[in-house]
């Protein structure tokens, strides 16, 4: 166990709602703090992001990413404004230059259907949706970002890579994924590659070391699906899956895709996980058409810090924060059921939310 009671957060609140969301999501960790019993944060706030580059020309500043390596862990807000791109036409994405820096291979997105807000879908099951979505971040499609080419404005070209080194350790981290919501859920665990392997060499390979990892966990059931199937049986039945383990450029689209089941991505947090580092942002992008208004939904980020508590708990072998990540979990299940954000309907922003949780969190 730490001796040190206080963990150094570098936060990056980014860009459009995202220094919004991020205020929120403090806000919760400062009424938290009592609950930790002697634990605390310390925040070093710093600039990055798209606005950043328009003002620098530069993303992320060494000195920032050095910061990020430093603290205990990340959390990060929305990045990206769409008007303001790097000169091949990309937009800034602060967000891959620390999984590229910080080797964060392991996207982890957690998505859940809500009491008291609409969904997608009409039938009863979609209450039970509480699926998983792992992604393989250091290689794949996107990992060739800013290093694709055009020929003679004629031909585009990127390059996916897959590895063994990475295909193996990812599908580990799946299968730790699994074992542990099946311990906290006492029912079998599942992981379901999804691939492309009927058509792509570079899956087959994928679904290859997925099947020797998975014969070395005989207690979790591990199944195959083409990326196709997957996003149609998402829609038909996504209460049967429970994780879903893909490449990087498959697990965003799928991703978006669950989410849109839930109601939003604004209900949806995200890790960024490597063997050393870490970084906890929400899923959903930087709303820019909405920054400033005080009607953006603060509950993935909200969220994502619960993810963060569970994550340094783990690592620093402190129960009390995996304690706190519960009280935070336990505060939104019960604070949407009592407000109904702006997105969906309702007549909540920012603020209305974030008291709302911070009263659930008073109360536990």
């Amino acid at each position: 166990m730490r001796r040190d009671p206080r963990f150094q957060i570098a936060v990056l609140p980014g860009d459009g709602i995202g220094p919004e969301v991020v205020g929120a999501c403090l806000q919760v960790l400062d009424v938290l703090r009592d609950r930790l019993g002697g634990l605390s944060f310390d925040f070093r706030h710093l600039e990055g992001g798209a606005a950043h580059y328009q003002k620098t020309g530069i993303a992320l500043s060494q000195e920032s990413l050095d910061e990020c390596k430093r603290a205990d862990s990340v959390l990060l807000g929305a990045i990206g404004l769409p008007d303001v791109r790097y000169p091949d036409g990309t937009e800034i994405a602060t967000h891959f230059d620390l999984r590229a820096a910080m080797d964060l291979y392991a996207g982890v997105r957690p998505i859940r259907s809500y009491p008291n807000l609409p969904r997608a879908l009409t039938d009863k099951r979609a209450a039970r949706i509480d699926l998983v979505v792992v992604r393989e971040q250091s290689e794949g499609l996107l990992q060739s970002r800013l290093h694709g080419s055009v020929e003679d404005d004629s031909v585009a070209r990127e390059t996916m890579i897959i590895s063994r080194t990475g295909s193996r350790r990812i599908a580990e981290f799946a299968f730790q994924v699994a074992a542990r919501r099946a311990r906290s859920k006492r029912r079998p665990g599942r992981v379901t590659c999804v691939d492309k392997a009927n058509a792509l060499v570079s899956m087959a390979f994928f679904r290859k070391v997925f099947d020797e990892v998975a014969a070395t966990h005989p207690e979790t059931q591990a199944t195959h699906a083409y990326v196709d199937a997957t996003a149609m049986n998402l829609v038909r039945s996504p209460w049967d899956f429970d994780v879903l383990l893909t490449e990087n450029a498959f697990g965003g689209i799928l991703c978006d895709l669950a989410a849109g089941l839930v109601g939003s991505l604004g209900l949806v947090p995200a890790a960024d996980i490597g063997e050393l580092h870490a970084v906890f942002q929400p899923a959903h992008g930087s709303a820019p058409d909405i920054a400033g208004q005080g009607v953006a939904n603060p509950v993935a980020q909200i969220l994502s810090a619960a993810l963060m508590l569970d994550w340094l708990a783990e690592r620093h072998g402190e129960p009390r924060l995996a304690h706190g990540a519960r009280i935070i979990e336990h505060a939104v299940d019960k604070a949407l059921t009592l407000v109904c954000p702006v997105e969906f309907g309702g007549e909540d922003g920012t603020n209305a939310i974030t008291r709302a949780v911070m009263a659930q969190i008073r109360k536990s």
